[in-house]
């Protein structure tokens, strides 16, 4: 696999007074050597009866927006460039902006997208926000969501891995974390640890089928333990992780992983997602949202080698919307 050569940095505010996602944006691409550009959609939409409003046509107004965007990303450059990275600016007017970032990405190849995980109040005070995972669920490379400003340091990667293939995964999906993480930790000369939960799919083994036996479900749990627990340590041999370095629990996901993460006061979670449509998909999505919104780190996410890209190729450009009717308001 080649090494990170370019990274796209989603800029969601450039107008911001303080940006420290994009400081440490700056700072991981100079870890990897990689490149940057800074990219940022216009997705607001443009009304068509502004020109008598302001005596603006839409393509000043859509020239200005553009520069106005685009001097605030050229000082992210300059920034970026005196830390001693390579770095340009993109703007587009492009909707919806998990789409136009993908788009971007793959137009200026980058093998990496950066984002800024979004804030809100929630119990932690950042968590995954619709358009974060939208961009999770359709981009084809992997995407770094910052959920912190902090340095990464020398602090251990976690990769969070599934050797058993719960819910259908694809096995190469736990190489390509375990890579990923991999190069994570060289490029930070950081530890790389390993982490899975053993959590047997009841579930579906219950739908449709008659009440089972206590004892039944015992001896299915204990046999599906101990092949996940062999799974877990044949993997883990393969790829060269220490004994001190595996951390194997028994319980649901989403409070193991952000455990183990704490625990270890780790800098990034490397996981995957897999994109399924139906029912399967929003079950498992819902369930690696939870994790995800529960993890106190950063969070990079990767896909299986086919997975291909779900969005247009060709931008939709400036998002325009129709006068509305007048209507008179009640008497």
């Amino acid at each position: 696999m080649h090494p990170i050569r370019k990274i796209l940095v989603a800029v969601k505010n450039p107008d911001a007074r303080r940006q420290p996602a994009i400081e440490k944006a700056i700072h991981i691409a100079k870890t990897l050597g990689a490149s940057i550009e800074f990219f940022h959609a216009i997705a607001d939409p443009v009304f068509l009866e502004v020109q008598p409003l302001t005596g603006h046509t839409v393509a000043e107004l859509r020239r200005e927006a553009l520069e106005l965007r685009q001097k605030a990303l050229d000082k992210l450059s300059t920034r970026a460039r005196e830390l001693g990275v390579d770095a340009s600016g993109e703007v587009e007017w492009d909707f919806p902006p998990h789409e136009a970032i993908v788009r971007r990405a793959v137009r200026c190849r980058a093998g990496l997208i950066i984002a800024e995980c979004h804030q809100g109040r929630r119990t932690a005070p950042w968590f995954v926000h619709l358009t974060d995972w939208e961009l999770l669920r359709t981009s084809p490379m992997p995407v770094l969501l910052l959920k912190n400003a902090k340095p990464w340091g020398r602090a251990p990667i976690l990769a969070a891995v599934d050797p058993s293939h719960a819910h259908a995964k694809p096995s190469g999906l736990d190489a390509e974390i375990v890579t990923q993480a991999g190069r994570l930790a060289s490029a930070t000369r950081s530890a790389l640890h390993l982490v899975h939960a053993i959590y047997p799919p009841f579930v579906g083994l219950a739908i449709g089928e008659p009440v089972i036996d206590g004892s039944l479900l015992a001896a299915y749990y204990e046999r599906q333990e101990k092949q996940d627990r062999k799974d877990f340590s044949d993997f883990a041999t393969e790829a060269s992780i220490s004994s001190a370095r595996r951390h194997l629990f028994s319980g649901p996901p989403v409070e193991m992983i952000p455990e183990a993460a704490r625990n270890l006061r780790a800098s990034v979670v490397v996981m995957g997602a897999v994109s399924r449509s139906g029912l399967k998909r929003i079950f498992i999505g819902n369930t690696a949202e939870r994790v995800l919104n529960g993890l106190p780190c950063d969070v990079l996410v990767v896909k299986p080698a086919h997975f291909r890209k779900r969005v247009a190729a060709r931008s939709r450009g400036m998002r325009m919307i129709a006068p509305q009717p007048f209507m008179p308001l009640p008497v």
